[in-house]
């Protein structure tokens, strides 16, 4: 990328961050998402084809999920590459009917309105556009916890997710092997704590409120997110 195509994606990712998303994002947050979209401009490829795998509608989706959508926990923005498309569908339509992103649920709020401006058509482009993008190896662990005894608590997570996380389409259960594990602790909290599940019509988020339920503390929590780290 050239030195103005460089500074006319800046200003586009910050003119979003200041004027068009002011009333959704707390101000504490918009600092950290100024830096990374710095850092992710400044430290980008610099060959013909650096932004080549991100469509022009989809450049602002890079300034909290990264270029290579491998997510930043500084910004709560999850690690999108591996998700399954019907997943990343389902998520989006949640988004978009008010089933996530609800006044509770600060993150949320902020990736709401990205997802409401999609018509059919943006979400399918959504889709195909973060199943494009080549999978690289998850990030290094960063939750303790005890495996042996999250073990035994994702046995009744294995009905729906898998033996070894690996997810069921056929049950709308995502894939968890491979994904942060910070942001399966974090969804897993918002599940138990009723942030997450509990808008009518959110048929499988409701199920996921009521599996979680096993989990009654945040150790419990550790663990078997623990555990799922330990699957290959």
């Amino acid at each position: 990328m050239s030195k103005n195509s460089d500074m006319n994606l800046l200003t586009r990712l910050l003119t979003r961050l200041f004027i068009d998303d002011a009333h959704t994002r707390a101000p504490e947050r918009v600092l950290p998402l100024v830096i990374f979209s710095l850092l992710s401009t400044l430290s980008a490829p610099t060959s013909a084809n650096a932004y080549g795998l991100v469509p022009q509608q989809f450049i602002y989706c890079t300034t909290c999920h990264g270029v290579a959508l491998q997510g930043n926990r500084a910004v709560d923005a999850p690690r999108l590459i591996g998700m399954e498309p019907w997943y990343v569908r389902n998520q989006l339509n949640a988004f978009r009917e008010g089933w996530r992103g609800g006044h509770d649920d600060l993150i949320g709020m902020e990736m709401r309105p990205q997802a409401t401006i999609l018509d059919a058509d943006g979400v399918d482009a959504a889709v195909a556009f973060v199943t494009s993008v080549p999978a690289r190896k998850p990030s290094a662990a960063t939750v303790v916890g005890d495996a042996g005894r999250g073990r035994n608590l994702y046995t009744s997570c294995a009905a729906c997710h898998g033996s070894n996380a690996e997810g069921n389409s056929t049950l709308k259960a995502p894939r968890l092997r491979g994904q942060s594990d910070w942001y399966l602790v974090l969804q897993l909290e918002k599940f138990r704590s009723g942030i997450r599940g509990d808008k009518p019509g959110d048929i499988y988020g409701s199920q996921m409120r009521a599996s979680v339920s096993v989990l009654r503390d945040e150790s419990a929590i550790n663990d078997v997110v623990a555990y799922i780290n330990s699957l290959e």
